[in-house]
């Protein structure tokens, strides 16, 4: 039996299917889902820390893919990745849907329940948000508001020439998944570790608890989340410092199915790591004379290990350091790129 669709079944009616799979907001929680704006209780002695994210059909999710349970996860995450990024510890998410009248019920339901779910993992409640129509694709925006302490809080201005830069986990995994599935692949052909790639790709891991972690440690200087691949992280976090960075080439942490894919199809894995983007692992500088505070730091974000990839320079420029020398470091994934 088919699923009803959205426009069936109703603005209110979704309204009620969203209030029902969020549950009980908190307590600190004045006024939720229902009304036409959220009210919580702010947090004392904390910064509020706001980001904003959206993901398009066509763009960053193809429905014939990914299951929508999967999308909502994502949605949830990539916001919360901007969060781990600053330091910051998550409050609470807005949640609004764009969405063709055709979509389907059974899919509104379950992209909600993917959203609840991380969401609950990661005490951070649904507490509003917005659906409208639209003759495009469906489009998931995510709202979230979270805390941070004084002194606390992580930019990516923040790093000098001489920093080391870690990484955490590894890299290109989203990008291998991401061409997997473009390719057509089928899944029962992939490896254990292809497979992962392929799951990081349609569920990746915030690394909330890392970043909270090394923020309240202050052992790092700067931060930034990578969301299009170390090139895009590095450059950035260096422009926004005033400082050159280098990468070391032989450093970079690449995941195992990554590499496993990039022998299948003759591609350059260390390119996967450095443009593909969505790995949304988080990318730190730090001063020297702090390398053990981090590294005992980062001891208490276990599973989660750091890699030293490279260095913040005096000198402008960003540069990836080959075996025969310095080459330019390029650039990662850009939504409006030159032609």
């Amino acid at each position: 039996m088919n699923s009803p669709t959205v426009a069936s079944v109703g603005e209110h009616a979704l309204i009620e299917r969203v209030r029902a799979r969020a549950g009980s907001p908190p307590s600190w929680v004045t006024v939720g889902i229902g009304d036409d704006a959220a009210a919580f209780q702010s947090e004392r002695g904390t910064f509020n820390v706001v980001t904003t994210d959206s993901l398009v059909e066509g763009v960053h999710f193809r429905l014939d893919w990914t299951a929508a349970r999967n999308v909502g996860h994502k949605a949830l995450a990539t916001s919360l990745s901007d969060l781990a990024a600053m330091g910051a510890s998550p409050r609470a998410a807005l949640l609004s849907l764009a969405m063709p009248p055709e979509f389907s019920v059974d899919d509104f339901d379950a992209l909600i329940d993917g959203f609840v779910a991380l969401g609950t993992e990661l005490r951070t409640p649904l507490v509003g948000g917005n659906l409208t129509r639209t003759t495009g694709p469906l489009v998931v925006d995510t709202t979230l508001i979270g805390g941070a302490r004084p002194r606390r809080l992580l930019t990516r201005g923040g790093g000098q020439p001489g920093d080391q830069l870690y990484v955490t986990g590894n890299l290109g995994a989203a990008a291998a998944g991401l061409e997997m599935l473009s390719a057509g692949t089928d899944r029962s052909s992939l490896s254990a570790a292809e497979l992962d790639c392929v799951a990081r790709y349609e569920r990746p891991d915030a690394r909330l608890r890392c970043g909270v972690i090394i923020a309240r440690s202050r052992v790092a200087r700067a931060c930034m989340d990578l969301s299009d691949g170390l090139a895009d992280g590095a450059t950035q976090l260096a422009s926004a410092s005033g400082t050159g960075v280098v990468i070391d080439e032989a450093r970079i942490p690449i995941h195992p199915g990554a590499l496993s894919w990039s022998t299948r199809t003759s591609r350059d894995a260390v390119r996967l790591a450095l443009s593909g983007g969505e790995d949304y692992e988080l990318l730190f500088a730090v001063a020297p004379r702090r390398r053990r505070g981090f590294a005992g730091a980062m001891g208490r974000c276990q599973p989660v290990t750091a890699t030293l990839v490279g260095h913040l320079t005096a000198e402008p420029g960003a540069w990836l350091q080959r075996d025969g020398g310095p080459v330019p470091l390029g650039r990662g994934f850009a939504h409006f790129q030159r032609g």
